[in-house]
């Protein structure tokens, strides 16, 4: 069985919590402006366009390969973590609803981190 390349990324953390975000605001496979304006008013525009194009091309595997090594790549404390689902919950509360599938994808991310 071939071992599984380990995909890296050269992010901080404005980038993997960008990309985080887009990758949860797309969860529901429903993009709403109010979503957007969630990310946006906690990173960059410039960061969250380059993060959009960067997740445009991965798949669901590779954006949860990112995630998880970028977040262990940068020593995230338990505290960045906490910090990083309190800004997920925002977005995933933005239209006023928890959907199923941003619920799978919460806990996901959870066991993921190991949150």
């Amino acid at each position: 069985m071939e071992a599984l390349t380990k995909i890296k990324t050269n992010w901080n953390h404005e980038e993997l919590k960008a990309y985080t975000l887009i990758y949860c605001m797309n969860a529901d496979v429903k993009v709403i402006d109010k979503e957007v304006e969630t990310i946006l008013s906690s990173v960059n525009e410039s960061i969250y366009e380059k993060m959009v194009e960067e997740f445009s091309k991965d798949n669901d595997f590779e954006s949860i390969q990112k995630i998880s090594n970028t977040v262990k790549d940068l020593n995230y404390t338990k505290d960045q973590i906490q910090s990083l689902f309190d800004e997920i919950r925002k977005v995933f509360y933005a239209d006023n609803e928890l959907s199923i599938m941003e619920r799978n994808i919460a806990l996901g991310l959870k066991r993921v981190l190991g949150f």
